[in-house]
């Protein structure tokens, strides 16, 4: 019997959705799912977008790139949705027109395509801090090592927590695979998570990984 995969996230769904938001799951979304794109150049992905404002953010400024957001809760998917699309008569915003949207366990598309990756992007990942249920964690050795083989040359991998014991534990994880871990500062990497945080006491961490 083949193994099945450790869910990685909660329920897929959230509270009721507005009528316009089922509306795009419905009409837009099925139009920008990451279809026929093995050959359309510079790739970005981020795994758990949220609501999708770091994704936005990648669209804005990498407007050469395709970038891919993969989030199995629905109602990020929808909040996303809405924003890229003009609430008059929702349509696709002209800065947003390269974002596609993975509505799914993201380990599916990664096993199922030849996609290579420039940046991939994992932002404030769940960190299921209790003890049973480690076994949840995505980044996990097995995971990051697949991570790497979806890179294209010189692709980089970012990861962000605030989660300090969570970043430890990946960093850990890193030592098992074939990657190559470096730790810039927070300056370095901008995302409008970690510009909410500035005044907190707690910090987001951030690790670089490549192929060795």
């Amino acid at each position: 019997m083949e193994k099945q995969e450790i869910r990685t996230f909660g329920r897929r769904h959230g509270k009721k959705l507005s009528p316009r938001k089922l509306s795009l799951l419905a009409n837009i979304l099925p139009a920008i799912l990451p279809k026929n794109i093995e050959n359309a150049g510079n790739l970005i992905l981020e795994i758990g977008f949220g609501n999708g404002e770091h994704v936005r953010d990648l669209a804005i400024r990498n407007p050469e790139s395709i970038i891919i957001g993969a989030e199995p809760f629905m109602n990020g998917v929808a909040a996303l949705l809405s924003a890229i699309t003009t609430e008059s008569d929702n349509q696709i915003m002209d800065e947003y027109k390269r974002i596609r949207i993975w509505p799914d366990d993201v380990r599916k598309i990664l096993h199922d395509t030849n996609l290579r990756f420039n940046e991939i992007w994992v932002l404030h990942p769940d960190p299921w801090p209790k003890a049973k249920h480690e076994k949840r964690r995505l980044l996990n050795a097995d995971f990051l090592n697949l991570l790497g083989t979806k890179l294209a040359p010189h692709g980089q991998i970012i990861i962000g927590t605030d989660h300090w014991e969570y970043f430890d534990w990946i960093s850990q994880q890193v030592k098992k695979t074939a990657l190559c871990a470096s730790f810039p500062p927070k300056s370095k990497i901008h995302t409008r998570y970690a510009e909410k945080n500035m005044a907190g006491t707690t910090e987001p961490k951030y690790m670089i990984l490549t192929n060795q």
